[in-house]
């Protein structure tokens, strides 16, 4: 019996449950490729590059890489990026994994920083933009996971960062997720 075989340069329908999982190196620039290489996904799985699902997603990349490349950077070792789509294309989850153990971030509303401050914004900005966020242990050894959850039909998620931050956004809930986890919703 022949399988037929779906050729390598057809991308996965929204409809088919699709996943991107990579390994990359804890600098900016693996940040950045991290970055891309989601944006990219997310085109080929039918989320336009300007669309606001992938501005989205490509922002909370963006994030959730560089403080991993920053606070949970453990020399020699990468850190990984996994997205999955589920089967119905109805939720994106993105998880950030990184060796480091010690430096979980507080799963509590983010503080905003003062007006001077030149950091501190990153995690505010995926509480603002994520339908759910928090952090787990990592599956496949010693760290940590921040993962952040994204509904593709959302017609009232913010679609810019700076609408995103404006004082009518509604901060977000924690509450008690899976295994004891804490995690952020938007209400």
């Amino acid at each position: 019996m022949h399988t037929p075989r779906i050729p390598l340069s057809t991308p996965p329908r929204p409809t088919d449950a699709a996943e991107f999982a990579m390994a990359f190196t804890s600098t900016p620039r693996g940040a950045r490729l991290a970055r891309l290489f989601v944006s990219h996904c997310l085109d080929s799985w039918g989320h336009p590059y300007d669309g606001d699902v992938n501005e989205t997603m490509t922002l909370i990349t963006a994030e959730l890489c560089a403080n991993a490349v920053r606070h949970g950077r453990v020399p020699g070792r990468d850190f990984h990026v996994r997205l999955a789509a589920e089967a119905d294309g109805g939720r994106l989850r993105l998880e950030v994994s990184d060796t480091r153990t010690e430096r979980r971030p507080a799963v509590a509303t983010p503080t905003v920083p003062g007006s001077e401050s030149e950091s501190g914004r990153g995690l505010l900005l995926v509480a603002a933009l994520a339908d759910g966020w928090g952090v787990t242990d990592r599956r496949s050894g010693p760290g940590k996971t921040v993962w952040a959850v994204v509904t593709t039909a959302s017609g009232d998620r913010p679609r810019t960062p700076a609408q995103a931050l404006t004082p009518t956004a509604a901060p977000p809930r924690p509450a008690a997720g899976p295994s004891g986890t804490r995690v952020h919703r938007r209400t």
